[in-house]
């Protein structure tokens, strides 16, 4: 779709004008409490084929499903007890859950070809009234260039795709700031796909990552979340600064404190809280891009409750950012137990 117009920004107030390019098969961004979704028809395999094109997604990557209401999303897939279960304690809300897709129902190119299909019921009144106005289900992954920081807001959905959708519902920034939890209950035991949202604790699921499932989940299997300058995981930011001048920060404000750093360009000090943490990584990771640094030091989270979620993106940037990875051992894995900085704030 590269040559298309500038993208249409539309206003919350005018849902019925993004719901009817939904119906033609164009594609539009929408927010929910996760992130921004890059949505188009849900049934219409041409229109998820240009959801792959705009984003530059590989095809063997599922998309979520989204629905309306809870109870639409039986159309779609079987829910068994665990599934159902599930979906009553946290639809509509940031869990997309893994099912067997109902045979005929669902177009293989949401699917990747797979016999399942992720399911969502956003959390979000704008995101549930396009879906209701569109008339049916709406497939969306986070609504970003492949590989890159999800979006978060209008703007951030402006700075990948201008030019390769036609619209963005510009409903503010996201709440929550990472995406969806995604656990299968396609086989015999329940089990977690991707670390998001809602914590593992909450689901009574252990925070294990299921790697045999995931060809399964959306947004699991490749480069994911990097930005455009090499992040590095690094537990001694005095030494990173050293080794790396220049370097912008992402860091906890004792760290900051420590080494005498303020919030600004090239300095991004962690909310104290971990939903705050969660809510602000992907801006926080395109805010130090843009600062025109060499390369990005970030001080690693915990791995419990949300954090393993913030903390699961950043590994992921890393890994995915050219030249970056670790830099020293991370703290939340350091000999004897030690705790990693952030959790000692807590």
């Amino acid at each position: 779709m590269t040559g298309e117009p500038s993208l249409r920004t539309i206003r919350t107030a005018d849902l019925d004008l993004a719901a009817a390019l939904l119906r033609r098969g164009r594609l539009v961004a929408f927010p929910t409490e996760t992130v921004y979704g890059l949505g188009a028809d849900g049934l219409s395999p041409a229109a998820v084929r240009s959801v792959f094109a705009a984003k530059g997604r590989p095809a063997d990557n599922p998309l979520i499903l989204h629905v309306a209401a809870p109870e639409d999303a039986p159309r779609f897939g079987v829910f068994g007890p665990a599934a159902a279960d599930l979906a009553a304690r946290f639809w509509p809300g940031p869990l997309t859950l893994v099912v067997p897709a109902r045979p005929g129902a669902v177009p293989a190119e949401v699917r990747a070809g797979l016999d399942t299909v992720a399911l969502r019921c956003p959390g979000h009144d704008v995101a549930r009234a396009l879906i209701r106005l569109a008339g049916g289900p709406v497939a969306a992954p986070s609504a970003n260039r492949s590989g890159r920081p999800s979006a978060t807001s209008a703007e951030a959905v402006l700075e990948d795709l201008d030019g390769r959708i036609h619209a963005v519902v510009d409903g503010g920034p996201c709440r929550h700031g990472v995406e969806s939890t995604v656990v299968s209950c396609a086989g015999a035991a329940v089990s977690l796909l991707r670390l998001g949202a809602v914590a593992p604790e909450r689901l009574g699921l252990p925070a294990a990552v299921a790697v045999e499932g995931a060809a399964r989940s959306p947004g699991t299997r490749h480069r994911h979340y990097a930005p455009g300058v090499p992040l590095h995981l690094c537990a001694d930011l005095a030494a990173g600064l050293g080794g790396h001048p220049g370097a912008a920060v992402l860091c906890s404000a004792r760290a900051a404190e420590r080494l005498g750093l303020r919030s600004g360009p090239g300095v991004h000090v962690w909310a104290a809280s971990a939903e705050g943490r969660a809510s602000e990584v992907f801006a926080a990771l395109r805010a130090l891009e843009r600062s025109g640094c060499p390369c990005i030091l970030a001080e690693p989270l915990p791995r419990r409750g949300l954090d393993a979620a913030t903390m699961d993106r950043l590994e992921r940037a890393a890994h995915g950012s050219a030249g970056g990875g670790y830099s020293g051992q991370p703290a939340h894995i350091r000999a004897g137990g030690g705790r990693s900085p952030v959790q000692a704030e807590e």
